[in-house]
């Protein structure tokens, strides 16, 4: 049974019912509250919080509707919602990057944990599709970056000066992964959608990475990327007039029908840019077959969106792509002076049933 909200939905007065209700927060200055501008209804979120367990904080679907912070979650004036991300703060367990980001929970407020196949979808070739959600799924999303890390110890390493502003990741799954004829289960990325903007530069880039569905230690295990606007992570060259400025809107659409995931990125100045990759295949997304990735793509493993600030300006100093040493201090109000944070503003974050594409 499909658990998404309708393709178009009223925003309730949410911050009216809270004061009916009573809250633990008080209302926002501003009187708004994120959910009134983002169906929050199919979503819980991860912040650069400190938890108990002195990993990042999660705030659940029961309790998202009512909760914002001022620093990293907040609704601005404007009518956007704003996700913010210090380059040091707690993390995930398995992470070194800080987010704010939303993660879906295709059940809702009816439960279940991340695992459950209730609140996650798959491919139409995972034999055991029925027993998901929904097979596929659709995520609308309309942005501006505010602001990306503006110093790395590491500036060539391609996450510098980055972030992720919506994915689809591969759950984590120990029966999968420890099924040697299978090969799934490895919790890997078919899609990020990434902005970077070196600091010199006059635009940045919009580019988007599918990851090769093997294991960890898989010297082969790498993300390919695809430019959509600029250049790519690896390029140093300003992109100047093919690129994006911070505060300049665009929008993404993914869109998982059956085993193909379609991609429409758009935004007012420059041309619309499209892409389509089976997902249950290792045919890339120019047609060609990688005899390197997992000859059955993702065809066992199941999915959920999410979208936010992924700050890709990892702090940890250490070997590897993903270490950029990028400064930080902890102290929030501190390390946004010094610009070492990454910021989004989105007016636009929408679930739905995958559409089968117009021909």
């Amino acid at each position: 049974m499909t658990r998404y909200p309708p393709l178009k939905y009223v925003l309730s007065s949410v911050s009216l019912s809270i004061l009916l209700s009573g809250c633990a927060l008080p209302p926002p200055e501003n009187g708004i509250w994120p959910a009134d501008i983002i169906d929050l209804s199919y979503w819980k979120i991860t912040l650069p919080l400190e938890a108990n367990s002195g990993k990042a904080r999660e705030v659940s679907v029961s309790d998202i509707k009512t909760f914002y912070n001022t620093d990293f979650f907040y609704a601005s004036s404007e009518g956007g919602v704003v996700f913010a991300s210090p380059n040091k703060a707690p993390t995930t367990g398995g992470s070194t990057n800080t987010r704010s980001e939303l993660r879906q929970m295709m059940n809702g407020e009816s439960g279940g944990g991340p695992k459950d196949q209730s609140n996650n979808f798959a491919l139409a070739a995972n034999p055991d599709a029925k027993e998901f959600a929904d097979v596929g799924g659709k995520l609308q999303a309309t942005l501006k970056v505010d602001a990306v890390s503006l110093h790395a110890g590491h500036p060539n390493k391609p996450p510098a000066y980055s972030m992720v502003v919506g994915q689809i990741h591969a759950g984590k799954d120990s029966y999968l992964l420890y099924d040697t004829d299978d090969q799934f289960g490895w919790g890997n990325e078919p899609i990020k959608i990434y902005y970077k903007k070196w600091p010199n530069h006059t635009t940045g880039s919009v580019f988007w990475t599918y990851e090769k569905n093997l294991p960890r230690k898989d010297p082969n295990r790498t993300d390919v990327a695809y430019p959509v606007w600029g250049n790519t992570w690896e390029n140093p060259t300003d992109p100047a007039d093919t690129g994006i400025s911070l505060g300049e809107e665009f929008s993404y659409v993914i869109n998982v029908y059956n085993n193909i995931m379609y991609l429409t990125f758009t935004t007012k100045n420059q041309p619309e840019v499209n892409y389509k990759i089976d997902l249950s295949n290792n045919i890339d997304a120019y047609g060609k077959e990688d005899k390197l990735d997992n000859s059955d793509g993702y065809q066992k493993d199941w999915f959920y969106f999410k979208a936010g600030a992924y700050n890709q300006c990892s702090s940890k100093d250490a070997p590897g792509i993903w270490y950029t040493n990028c400064p930080g201090t902890g102290d929030w109000a501190v390390d946004k002076a010094n610009g070492d944070y990454a910021q989004a503003t989105f007016y636009k974050i929408e679930l739905s049933p995958a559409e089968a594409p117009i021909q």
